[in-house]
């Protein structure tokens, strides 16, 4: 059988058909806008995401027999809020899992509500991306659009339901709303009574490879497909991209270099960080995971090329950074674009170049973004240090890891193994294989990772290079601290 694996994501819609054994048939990416209507803010339409599905997947099957897709499952851009009135019509444009509007409403929440509780509710504590610090902006803010609000659900639980008509979500994309009770897997009443919401308002949890529901005749209709085809619930884009790279289970490890940035630690107990800079979250298998994200990663690569160099030519822009060069860059990179969550939490946080003198070249500051990145994610890996959890090695995705210089960057900063598998596309490779798990050809998650996942390049850290990064982030790590009074 054939399934449907869809990556959400911020600036683009990413569609994969693969057969049973993983092997990618298809790929269809659809761009749509994404709107900034006031500093910090961050918005889309859910149309636009609904728009890019439906002209997508008909391109996605052309030339395939669209009767033998057996299943659709989705991997989406976490924390967004998307609100439907009684006709389950949307109320506003989507508020984005980067927007920063809401620093009094984060403020509120772990200091008034307390981190104790919060964490005790929820297993964490309040940060700008997060939804229910926007439901608190949109009832003080929008009080005429938040008393409209009958259905509250995040990007790929809007696709799902005009898919199948139902109202679901997975219990990895709804720990990251700050409402779900993520070690009991159920909502948090004290939390939604803070918020002024309901359960009833809230979507029916599921795991992300059960079913909800199958197409909807007239949506089969549209996109020329069976109208058996299952729907799963799916997950959000990080727990869906850990599948896709096979990290399941026990002690596994996945980075991701996307827009945004996330080291992935799998676990099959629950864990807290007590300190909460990390994220405690439900995952896609059943299980757990602790999860650092950073707001801006490759997209610090893109701005920097695109915005600020006009080049589009990325490989070429790295070409005169050898290996001569790495460890020894005299030029630092703050990678706080869009502020920052893990681990500082800080959405008053900026980018931040330092440390250039007359002899500094274009080289070392492309440089300089591509290991700022890599440090900003290891302060997320000290933190799991700190925890007792020892990584020797990681899997890695995004649009980032087509870099071979930045894997070798990653590698050596964390001093970790990096492990590339076959599909770099995370997400949606997750949802497809979550998507066979619910139809029934896989048993397990776990089953299919182990069957489907196949490791064709590995990076190793250099113990030369890693002596030389130590010292370098040893550097790194105090600039933050020296610049957060001038952000603020």
């Amino acid at each position: 059988m054939l399934y449907i694996g869809i990556d959400l994501g911020t600036s683009a819609c990413k569609l994969l058909l693969v057969d049973g054994s993983g092997a990618v048939l298809s790929e269809v990416t659809k761009e749509y806008p994404l709107s900034f209507p006031h500093p910090g803010w961050s918005e889309q339409n859910p149309d636009d995401w609904w728009r890019a599905v439906t002209e997508g997947i008909p391109e996605l099957l052309r030339g395939f027999d669209a009767t033998q897709v057996a299943g659709i499952g989705a991997g989406g851009q976490m924390h967004g809020l998307v609100a439907l009135d009684e006709n389950n019509e949307v109320i506003r444009p989507a508020i984005l899992w980067n927007d920063g509007r809401t620093a009094k409403e984060v403020d509120y929440l772990n200091n008034e509500i307390g981190k104790g509780k919060l964490s005790r509710y929820t297993a964490n504590i309040a940060f700008a991306g997060f939804t229910a610090p926007k439901l608190l902006w949109m009832r003080e803010n929008e009080r005429s659009n938040f008393a409209k609000i009958r259905k509250i659900m995040l990007p790929k639980d809007y696709i799902n339901y005009k898919l199948t008509g139902i109202h679901c979500t997975d219990y990895s994309d709804a720990s990251g709303m700050l409402l779900l009770d993520v070690e009991d897997k159920r909502w948090s009443w004290e939390i939604c009574q803070i918020c002024g919401v309901t359960e009833e308002q809230l979507p029916k949890l599921y795991e992300s490879w059960e079913t909800v529901g199958t197409l909807k005749a007239d949506v089969a209709k549209e996109l020329g497909l069976p109208e058996r085809v299952k729907v799963c619930a799916g997950a959000g884009d990080n727990a869906a991209a850990a599948v896709g790279t096979g990290v399941v289970g026990a002690g596994g490890c996945n980075i991701s270099l996307g827009t945004s940035g996330t080291i992935f630690i799998s676990s099959d107990k629950f864990g807290v960080d007590p300190n909460n800079a990390l994220h405690a979250f439900a995952h896609a298998d059943g299980g757990w995971h602790l999860m650092g994200c950073m707001l801006s990663a490759a997209s610090c690569n893109k701005w920097w090329c695109g915005d600020i160099l006009g080049i589009s030519d990325y490989q070429t822009e790295q070409k005169p950074i050898g290996k001569d060069k790495l460890g020894r860059n005299r030029v630092f990179f703050l990678p706080y674009l869009m502020g920052e969550r893990s681990p500082i939490n800080d959405t008053n946080a900026r980018g931040t170049f330092i440390g250039m003198s007359m002899d500094t070249t274009r080289a070392d500051m492309t440089q300089a973004v591509l290991e700022g990145v890599a440090f900003a994610l290891r302060d997320s890996l000290e933190v799991a240090k700190s925890l007792g959890i020892e990584l020797k090695s990681t899997k890695i995705c995004g649009g980032g890891a087509k870099s071979p210089l930045w894997k070798k960057i990653v590698a050596n900063v964390l001093n970790l193994r990096v492990e590339v598998p076959e599909s770099e596309e995370g997400p949606s490779m997750g949802g497809a294989m979550l998507a066979a798990v619910a139809y029934g050809e896989y048993a397990s998650v776990e089953e299919i990772a182990a069957k489907v996942v196949k490791v064709v390049e590995t990076v190793e850290p250099e113990a030369e290079l890693v002596a030389k990064y130590e010292e370098r982030y040893q550097q790194f790590k105090r600039i933050y601290p020296a610049c957060k009074p001038l952000f603020r």
